[in-house]
């Protein structure tokens, strides 16, 4: 694998040698069987200001012609039966129509000319604006205000290759795919019933260039939620790095027997769907509240009096049952009047962490039991008859597989209603009781590592969503991805950059803009709880690899969610992102940037920091006292420090410490902090020590 390079690299390059170009000598037949590359459809936007690559697929040895907007190039399909083209390059504008002529006419349609970006990451560039009750902020509104029609939408599938795909792969029969995206592989213009399933960062950020700019803007989704960042990046830039060699290496050791590989899977696929069932089934069996396909704790009649209670929503965690993974179950009364009895009632629970089982009255009225739904409010329809005058019972049975469990939504979101004026209120008390616990059975077994499909070996998104783009014509990326890489988050700071240089290398259009989202604040602990968990570090090295030219960086310490990764103010994400495009982009003399830590002097028991990025100044949010600085002397121990501005510098002291010698900021996983430009930019975090880090 380390050999291969990207087909369209190679056909570039064949391309570009022979002249193919070249009208003169691009004569012979009119090709036959044309087939563009799958980027090139109906809708789609074309990079302005460059010659524009336009390839694909044809029987060899005939011609292809493409003409567009007056432009108009021809090229000889080569013995391998790829072709490709360069239009000279054309400033923003259209509708235009595209004509990719052979033996036969292909016609694109309301094709636009403006910018367009690559749009990747994992699962918070992925997050949808609005799919069901799962979105951002003001999802409705949103998704109903989304009329613009210069904007165009694009979603690669989400699948893997062990090779450099030529093109881009249709979406599998048995794809990854959420079931929302079945739009990918084609544009689509932006409106309220397209925007929806698309990545929520990723329109708020082509929406405000669009704004700003006033110029078709076209995007890219190739995202995959829960993805490491080596399997973005083309193996061979990755044997530099000495741990990822040695991964890049055994996955070759092991892809170089395909077939051999694939049948292996297979039977191995099928011994772990038999070791999961049976290890499924103990798991069950030994849940004492369901007895041989009897959910007895799930009755009406059952007596629930000798269990425990908690307030509802919240995690179990912090309610009585700290590490518990396994079952819990949950029972509560409710006393319904003659107006909703009998009537077909619907139950609200919000999100479970992880799968549930419910039931009203000892009858089943809904169930999630797939994994990932941990985010998706529950909502169960409840046939007339089932509720009846006076006490009902509902009993839910939550399954966590690890981290939080439990009901963990907003107060308002648990409820009973009948669809119209009547409302009853789950929120508050519950009664509670383990069931089945995971430390009780055996470790889940997990599927074979180097099975097809696997999103996190090194390469293989690269292969099958990054190089089938290329070399489409560009304006730049934004990327937000780094939650998987945080136990490793010294390694980011090599990895990181080496992937940016590697698509930037790939992709033949120089130092392009990369722009990418800070991870935000996130703990799945408890709020305030000093819990490092690797995503300092990670931020850091995030912060570091702005040293990559045309990089720019979008802070988002302040708009996380504690209780959830995917926080859903998606909207200053893709202001902030696009704050940063009109200056490394578009080179606006803006402020783009929060305080950036520039250098720090020691003051006798004081230290002055100085800032790049201070704009008009530096204030502390709300008018409160600055938060979030600690300070140690040479034995490394850090005590919050009193912080203080001083024109466009920050001096710190702090009491015990009469010879500090470093510096952190917002140095957690969920730091309280308040440091900001008089531009409403917060600080990225810092430390100005270089001592060992607690990740590898």
């Amino acid at each position: 694998m380390r050999t291969v390079k990207t087909i369209q690299i190679v056909a570039v390059l064949v391309l570009l040698s022979s002249g193919c170009q070249s009208l003169r000598e691009a004569a012979g037949p009119a090709a036959s069987n044309i087939r563009p590359a799958g980027i090139f459809t109906d809708n789609m936007v074309l990079q302005r200001d460059i010659d524009i690559p336009v390839w694909g697929w044809a029987d060899p040895g005939g011609r292809v012609t493409v003409a567009l907007n007056g432009r108009q190039a021809r090229a000889k399909v080569g013995s391998d039966g790829a072709w490709m083209v360069r239009l000279r390059s054309m400033p923003a504008g259209g509708p235009y129509t595209m004509t990719i002529r052979g033996e036969e006419a292909l016609i694109l349609r309301n094709v636009m000319v403006g910018d367009v970006w690559i749009c990747s990451g994992q699962s918070n560039m992925q997050m949808p604006v609005k799919i069901g009750d799962y979105g951002v902020e003001n999802g409705d509104a949103e998704v109903a205000a989304a009329r613009f029609p210069n904007i165009r939408l694009f979603m690669t599938p989400t699948v893997t290759s062990f090779e450099p795909m030529a093109d881009i792969p249709p979406v599998p029969e048995e794809s990854r795919l959420s079931p929302w995206q079945k739009d990918s592989r084609r544009w689509l213009i932006c409106g309220p019933d397209t925007v929806p399933p698309f990545s929520a960062v990723a329109y708020f950020f082509g929406r405000a260039v669009h704004r700003e700019l006033d110029v078709p803007i076209g995007l890219i989704q190739t995202a995959w939620g829960g993805t490491v960042c080596e399997a973005w990046t083309e193996t061979e830039a990755l044997l530099p790095l000495p741990d990822l060699a040695a991964a890049v290496a055994e996955m070759e050791a092991s892809v170089s027997k395909m077939p051999e590989l694939q049948r292996a899977y297979e039977r191995e696929k099928a011994a772990w769907e038999q070791e999961h069932a049976a290890w499924w089934a103990k798991f069950q069996a030994s849940d004492p509240g369901y007895r041989d396909g009897e959910p007895l704790w799930a009755k009406p009649d059952f007596d629930d009096g000798d269990w425990q209670v908690m307030e509802l929503p919240g995690y179990w965690e912090s309610a009585g049952l700290p590490g518990f993974d396994g079952n819990v179950w949950y029972r509560k009364d409710v006393v319904l009047s003659g107006d909703m009895a009998g009537k077909p009632l619907t139950l609200s629970l919000g999100p479970i962490n992880d799968m549930d089982r419910t039931w009203l009255n000892g009858v089943l009225v809904g169930t999630t039991e797939t994994d990932g739904q941990y985010q998706t409010p529950r909502v169960y329809s409840i046939p007339a008859g089932v509720a009846k005058a006076g006490r009902n019972v509902i009993a839910v049975r939550v399954y966590d597989m690890g981290n939080k469990g439990g009901l963990w939504g907003k107060p308002e979101e648990l409820r009973l209603s009948d669809g119209d004026s009547n409302v009853f209120s789950l929120a508050g008390v519950w009664r509670y009781q383990t069931g089945a616990s995971l430390a009780m059975v055996p470790p889940k077994p997990m599927p074979p590592k180097y099975r097809v499909g696997n999103p996190n070996l090194p390469g293989v998104l690269y292969n099958a969503m990054i190089a089938p783009l290329m070399p489409f014509g560009i304006r730049g990326a934004i990327w937000y991805q780094g939650e998987s890489n945080a136990s490793r988050a010294e390694e980011y700071r090599s990895l990181f950059p080496a992937m940016i240089r590697n698509w930037r290398q790939a992709w033949g259009q120089g130092d392009f803009p990369f722009l990418f989202v800070q991870l935000a604040n996130w703990t799945r602990y408890e709020s305030g709880q000093l819990v490092d968990a690797g995503w300092p570090e990670l931020r850091e090295a995030q912060l570091m690899t702005l040293a990559l030219p045309s990089t720019g960086m979008a802070v988002t310490i302040d708009i996380g969610n504690p209780e959830d990764i995917h926080p859903k103010n998606k909207q200053d994400v893709g202001r902030r992102l696009a704050l940063a495009a009109r200056h490394v982009a578009y080179g606006q003399d803006i402020v783009y940037s929060g305080p950036v830590f520039k250098a720090m002097v020691r003051e006798g028991d004081a230290i002055r920091l100085r800032f790049d990025h201070v704009g008009s100044g530096l204030v502390a949010k709300g008018g409160d006292d600055l938060k979030g600085f600690t300070v140690a002397g040479m034995d490394r121990r850090f005590v919050p420090a009193t912080a203080r501005t001083a024109g466009d510098t920050i001096v710190l002291s702090a009491d015990g410490i009469p010879d500090p010698v470093a510096v952190r900021y917002a140095w957690a996983i969920n730091p309280d902090c308040n440091l900001y430009n008089r531009e409403g930019l917060p600080a990225s975090p810092f430390r100005t020590d270089h001592w060992p880090a607690a990740s590898r």
